[in-house]
């Protein structure tokens, strides 16, 4: 699927890529709302029904992203909800072994994720996946979320690559989007971010279910 030869930087992605997106989807889909409900006191179903377009609206924008943010609009600690499932937070089949690899070869690697830093650093301390990167960039940190073009370039000014040579390992297609209109050549689609959710039909790119199938030739 991809010749190794051809890269020297890889870009991964954390939730979804890395890390199973299990525990968002069950952060902001149910365990969200039911503190929301909880605190307003209205049922788990209505909560739902008006976080929903909340959420939607916010989709794609770096407050998506801001625990701060929900915090504040919603009036809830979103960090400290997060570490009480932080028995949750997994990481997907085979990541570990394909990190392993990279770090064995002469190239970059280079963790890029849209997650908060408070986020962030509570599934780095859960997972220990921080040492194999050789830096860890947030979207918070450059003020552009990864499904704007901004984030590109900010990053390459920060972390010097050459677009042709680099790799991006993403499960979001706006972000894979972004990064193809940057100029990114080689992208990969993640087809099962989710542990507990049926496998993604993806036609965009190049999929993988998991990072056995980038392996070979590394």
């Amino acid at each position: 699927m991809i010749d190794w030869k051809k890269i020297d930087t890889v870009l991964l992605d954390m939730d979804g890529t890395l890390l199973d997106l299990n525990f968002d989807n069950h952060f902001w889909l149910e365990f969200v709302p039911l503190k929301f409900a909880e605190k307003t006191g209205i049922s788990v179903e209505t909560a739902k029904y008006q976080l929903e377009p909340r959420f939607k609206s916010m989709e794609g924008k770096l407050e998506w992203y801001c625990l701060d943010y929900w915090s504040e609009v919603l009036e809830l600690d979103i960090a400290g909800l997060k570490a009480e499932i932080a028995g949750l937070i997994a990481v997907l089949p085979h990541v570990t072994e394909f990190l392993e690899k990279v770090r064995q070869s002469s190239k970059n690697l280079f963790l890029v994720t849209n997650a908060h830093r408070s986020s962030l650093d509570l599934k780095m301390e859960k997972t220990c996946l921080q040492p194999f990167f050789d830096a860890i960039i947030c979207s918070h940190d450059l003020g552009f979320p990864k499904e704007q073009p901004g984030f590109w370039r900010l990053l390459e000014n920060h972390q010097s690559f050459d677009k042709q040579r680099t790799l991006l390992v993403d499960d979001s297609l706006a972000v894979l989007n972004s990064a193809r209109q940057y100029g990114i050549n080689y992208l990969i689609s993640v087809s099962k971010p989710d542990s507990t959710r049926s496998k993604r039909l993806i036609y965009e790119f190049p999929a993988i279910e998991d990072f056995r199938e980038l392996m070979q030739g590394l």
